[in-house]
């Protein structure tokens, strides 16, 4: 006669917790070298938040830093592509995967790596229909745990995390990290986005790590409510604005590093100084 779920003891011999335990503890040992992980979020989707990992990404490493980015967002992956590695193979060694790296030195982990084409969506098997919601979060969690231990990052002064639109991701990441350095909060002058993204904050502001600040991005595309003041309502930093700039988004479909290759510009000038400002708030929170 099979039995039920409620026959079974423990977890019925599959050592699903040891399992997870043994992942944990390899991910706690290959995050070892990395400085101070940010992630950063927004929950609404449309912000430029990619956009801005990927310039962020390239403004810490022009400025010396070792730099890693993780891409979160599983089912719509865009770092490798902004950072200008799209289409590179994973190697891997008896140390793990070595992430491919951009041209200023950015090591890049991202589900478009691993996909075989533009057209592969990323799907996941559930027992029933019913039960696919729960599944998908579930596996989700997973992958991202894999990505981080099994990863071979080396030692990295600052790993931003990418995160997909969603105010239950943050969640999610902060489960998994053993310790998250802050987040990052992106918004753009709309009161859609502000009605989303101040839930954003207010995820941020229970998970286990500071609120670095927040930034607008796109700023003069709206005629809509100030960055600035959502932060002060908030009681969070303002890390600054970055003009819209239609350069700057042609530069991350060429996968280039605009802040390197139009440094002069309004935009890239705004990127720096928000990274700038994301140091300083790093140094203090050590402090």
């Amino acid at each position: 006669m099979p039995k039920r779920y409620k026959d079974l003891a423990g977890d019925g011999g599959s050592d699903i917790v040891g399992q997870v335990q043994v992942q944990q503890a390899r991910l706690r040992e290959r995050l070892a070298g990395v400085s101070s992980i940010v992630a950063v979020v927004s929950g609404k989707g449309g912000v430029g938040k990619s956009s801005l990992t990927a310039n962020l990404a390239n403004c810490f490493a022009l400025d010396g830093q070792r730099v890693g980015v993780l891409d979160a967002d599983l089912n719509g992956p865009t770092m490798a592509k902004m950072l200008g590695v799209r289409g590179r193979g994973l190697g891997v060694s008896g140390d793990g995967v070595t992430p491919p790296t951009s041209a200023l030195g950015v090591k890049v982990m991202s589900m478009d790596l691993l996909l075989p084409s533009d057209a592969t969506p990323l799907t996941w098997e559930a027992p029933t229909q019913d039960e696919a919601h729960t599944w998908r979060g579930t596996m989700e969690a997973n992958a991202l745990r894999e990505f981080l231990a099994d990863t071979a990052w080396g030692a990295l002064d600052l790993l931003l995390v990418d995160l997909p639109p969603g105010t239950d991701r943050l969640a999610t990441v902060t489960g998994l990290l053993p310790v998250l350095g802050g987040t990052v909060i992106v918004t753009i002058p709309s009161d859609v986005s502000h009605l989303v993204v101040r839930k954003s904050i207010t995820v941020a502001t229970q998970a286990k790590a500071p609120v670095l600040g927040l930034v607008e991005n796109m700023t003069g595309m709206f005629r809509g409510p100030a960055g600035v003041d959502l932060a002060r309502e908030a009681g969070i930093p303002f890390l600054g604005s970055v003009p819209f700039d239609p350069e700057l988004a042609l530069a991350a479909d060429r996968g280039e590093a605009f802040v390197a290759t139009a440094p002069t510009r309004d935009s890239a000038r705004a990127l720096a100084d928000i990274a700038r400002a994301i140091r300083a708030s790093l140094g203090a929170t050590r402090g």
